[in-house]
């Protein structure tokens, strides 16, 4: 039987880091993973963090997935893939799958970092082929380069919901609705937002009926829901689709710390059935840790920082660290996992209705309601300037934990200031010099570089864009609003790529002054 320090299983974003940082201090350190490629969910995941630098903002999320595995490869980590952990038992010993073979091994610390599964809703019609996961449309289209579907009908709008029906759109898939029973979007309104302006329309207190079809979907109905999520009569609507993609939340996947004897507790709130454990990943049994959506259902930079936290704590059981060091560098964790845990989003706000900013500025009703900021609202928020000349425009008005704009303008246009869930301000002392940083750091994609009147009736909106093809300058087309709706005719005048704006384009279009403020989306007229 092998032994090792610390066996972690899991190869995701919080067992990777687990496994850094044992190693760092000399564990000898193995990974497990059924997989075939390590790095969890984040090779799926090509869009933009949030956070600060600290938790690796504005990088996408493979980059992060290659940088934890180079680190971990350089430090010995030993990383076992095809490797399915069938059973976790008394005194730490683990078996595993490994091919043809099964193998026993034993830890003297055990890192559980399983992450969590994909839920379903059943409706009628809801085993046909061409109903499928969120998770799994993402594995399709950013791991193997296959198109879910022509024609796609998304249920859920919570981060998952609203970042896959993005990348279904850059995928060039159609997204003929986004749908949820609930009445208000559950996730970043910046992600609601950059789908809207492209013509995606909402449709919240609906959800599925059936789908349609003999042999796969041919079609979805959906249909309204009052307060008690009973359907309207009357109120269908139909959809010819090929496609439908479900983002009804994650479940963790902690069978085996049942298997072995854990405490466990069902919590809606962490997700379902997850272990009673602390705020270091220690649960109930002696040496057996926990780390990431196992534990409970967050965003991938908590989970790394989750794992850390277990990773560091497993190393002070095992004596490879003091108490002292480990209550410093606990706190510097626990200091960035706070600054992720603040804010609109927080979860001791999940389920609350938030009424106010922390500026106290009246939230968009029609943000959370159709996805994007009406006309009327937009200019209460500090992010909204109006100047002579080119001038960042921050359309960023819910107070999320992200602060990248105002690392990257090198003339410190743009403030957040030491309160990292704090709305962009601009600053009005600075003079922005039109280098497009700010707007292609944004993992919201939420701001834009605007010249109100540029002395011959005409204005410039730079935008970011990352679909395919690129629309060369001298394009013409149409300007479309926040709401996706056509608001005038525009035609690119520049367009920017550098390897500093890590493959977000940025789109310059001209459009008449009076839509300055309201042009936000560029739709070629060959589209």
């Amino acid at each position: 039987m092998k032994r090792y320090d610390l066996i972690v299983v899991g190869a995701g974003p919080s067992g990777l880091s687990a496994a850094i940082e044992a190693a760092k201090r000399g564990l000898r350190t193995v990974v497990f993973d059924e997989n075939e490629k390590p790095g969890g969910q984040l090779f799926k995941q090509i869009h933009k963090f949030f956070g600060s630098r600290e938790h690796r903002a504005k990088i996408r999320g493979y980059v992060i997935g290659q940088q934890l595995l180079e680190e971990a490869d350089s430090l010995g980590v030993e990383v076992r893939l095809n490797a399915t952990v069938i059973g976790l038992y008394q005194d730490k010993e683990v078996v595993v799958k490994l091919a043809d073979e099964v193998v026993h091994c034993k830890g003297d610390a055990i890192i559980i970092a399983t992450g969590a599964a994909e839920n379903m809703v059943t409706f009628e019609g809801w085993t046909l082929p061409g109903v499928i996961g969120a998770g799994a449309a993402q594995t399709m289209m950013n791991l193997h380069g296959i198109k879910p579907g022509q024609r796609v009908l998304m249920l859920g709008s919570g981060n998952v919901g609203l970042v896959v029906s993005f990348q279904l759109l850059q995928c060039g898939c159609e997204v003929v609705a986004l749908v949820d029973a609930a009445p208000k979007i559950g996730g970043y309104g910046v992600h609601a937002a950059k789908i809207a302006r492209t013509g995606v329309p909402f449709y919240l207190s609906h959800t599925i009926v059936r789908a349609e079809g003999d042999d796969c979907v041919t079609g979805v109905t959906i249909a309204k829901v009052d307060e008690h999520f009973q359907f309207i009569p009357g109120t269908e609507k139909k959809f010819e689709v090929d496609t439908i993609c479900l983002a009804v939340g994650l479940s963790p996947m902690s069978q085996l710390l049942k298997m072995a004897g854990c405490k466990m507790e069902d919590n809606p709130r962490r997700g379902g059935q997850v272990p009673i454990c602390d705020a270091y990943g220690r649960t109930s049994l002696a040496g057996v840790f926990v780390a990431g959506d196992v534990s409970g259902i967050e965003e991938a930079s908590s989970a790394m920082i989750e794992g850390r936290m277990a990773g560091i704590a497993a190393c002070e059981y095992l004596g490879f660290m003091e108490k002292e060091e480990l209550a410093a560098q606990l706190a510097s964790q626990e200091r960035a996992l706070d600054g992720l845990r603040q804010g609109m989003f927080a979860p001791q706000n999940r389920g609350r209705a938030v009424a106010e900013t922390e500026e106290g500025i009246a939230v968009s009703a029609s943000l959370l309601r159709h996805g994007y900021i009406s006309d009327d609202e937009i200019e209460r928020f500090p992010g909204i300037t109006h100047r002579a000349g080119v001038h960042p425009v921050m359309e960023c008005t819910q107070n999320i934990p992200c602060n990248p704009c105002q690392d990257a303008c090198p003339k410190g246009c743009i403030s957040i200031g030491a309160n990292i869930t704090s709305l962009p301000v601009v600053v009005e002392s600075a003079e922005c010099m039109n280098c497009g940083m700010c707007v292609a750091s944004c993992s919201g994609q939420a701001i834009f570089l605007v010249e109100e009147d540029c002395g011959d009736d005409t204005a410039t909106v730079t935008l970011p864009y990352e679909f395919l093809p690129l629309p060369a300058a001298g394009t013409k087309g149409d300007a479309l609003g926040r709401s996706g709706q056509r608001v005038c005719e525009a035609e690119v005048v520049g367009v920017r790529s550098a390897k500093a704006f890590d493959k977000t384009n940025l789109l310059t279009i001209k459009v008449p002054k009076e839509y300055a403020m309201k042009a936000r989306f560029f739709r070629s007229m060959h589209n």
